[in-house]
């Protein structure tokens, strides 16, 4: 099997064709690449640059900005092995971004979790600059897509933003896979198999590859394309659509002597939205199998609020947040 490649244009150009791609990637693999986006190549060079220098410094100059020092806002650098993915420890170190929250916002003020301001390294110029416009082409980028999935349901174009992501979760990740140690080196994974929390996932990887996608029929690879981004289905979506799209588990490895970097951008419903099935009574659809999760939980067993899971989530990546 292979990971179809959308031409997200055609949101413009052909509504009916690109509503058949997206529906057929998300019921069949969870992961679909995107092409013809539109997101400036230089962006993606200069965050890819940035990248690379902020790593090469010191550990002593990254833990400036340690994720400790925010607290709560779940924002900052976190050094190789310093995330969890269950319950192992990721080959990885990384900095976490969200949306700029002022000081005197409620949600600050009463140190509601994920809330506060992001932590830029000083000694890399135009870091914050070039994050930030980063962080607007995803969410342009975001919602095209997100447009995209609601015709693919036979639903409003406009059905996500007015019910999920009117002020939506996004979160944004850099991370740096050191190079193997040595060929065949098994002690761990850069990221173990795991499915997103949210919606969508829209990942820009760099040209050393490593990710791995879970079918039916085993794990296999989706390799850098250059100029795409790869897109996949977070638990959020599979709840919201009762498992019709279900999310996919996948993982990475750098098996190479190069340093891994990639970019993986997650568009989550807005934290204090209530999580509800939508009724897909209209779509003639297949009975189709809903999948025992990887984890052993019942994801459609729950109530509440985004926030309410994300959180339940974080605790479990970072317990000492």
């Amino acid at each position: 099997m292979q990971i179809p490649v959308i031409d997200i244009s055609q949101l413009i150009t052909n509504k009916e064709k690109i509503a058949k791609d997206i529906r057929e990637a998300c019921s069949q693999t969870g992961f679909f690449y995107i092409k013809n986006h539109g997101v400036s190549e230089k962006l993606q060079n200069d965050l890819a640059n940035i990248s690379e220098r902020f790593f090469k410094l010191p550990l002593e100059e990254k833990n400036k900005i340690n994720m400790k020092k925010a607290g709560k806002a779940w924002r900052g650098y976190f050094p190789v092995k310093g995330e969890l993915t269950s319950n192992l420890p990721d080959l990885k170190e990384g900095i976490y971004f969200g949306e700029e929250h002022n000081e005197q916002s409620k949600e600050v003020l009463n140190s509601v979790p994920l809330f506060g301001a992001n932590l830029y390294p000083h000694q890399v110029p135009k870091f914050k600059e070039i994050v930030e416009q980063y962080m607007l082409a995803m969410k342009e980028l975001a919602d095209r897509v997100m447009q995209a999935i609601a015709l693919s349901l036979d639903l409003e174009m406009d059905y996500f933003i007015k019910h999920y992501t009117y002020n939506p979760t996004h979160l944004f990740r850099i991370f740096h896979y050191p190079p193997t140690k040595q060929k065949g080196e098994d002690e761990l994974w850069g990221v173990g198999a795991h499915t997103d929390y949210g919606l969508i996932t829209i990942l820009k990887q760099d040209e050393v590859g490593g990710l791995q996608v879970k079918s039916k029929d085993g794990w296999i690879d989706a390799p850098p394309i250059k100029n795409t981004f790869v897109c996949n289905i977070g638990d959020m979506l599979d709840y919201l659509t009762g498992g019709f799209y279900q999310s996919t588990l996948h993982r990475v490895r750098n098996t190479t002597n190069k340093s891994r970097y990639s970019f993986p951008y997650f568009f989550d419903p807005n934290f204090n939205a209530e999580i509800k099935q939508i009724d897909l009574s209209h779509l003639s659809i297949d009975k189709f199998e809903r999948n025992t999760r990887w984890d052993n939980t019942d994801l459609h067993a729950f109530k509440g609020t985004y926030g309410q899971y994300i959180l339940n989530k974080i605790g479990k990546v970072f317990p000492e947040l």
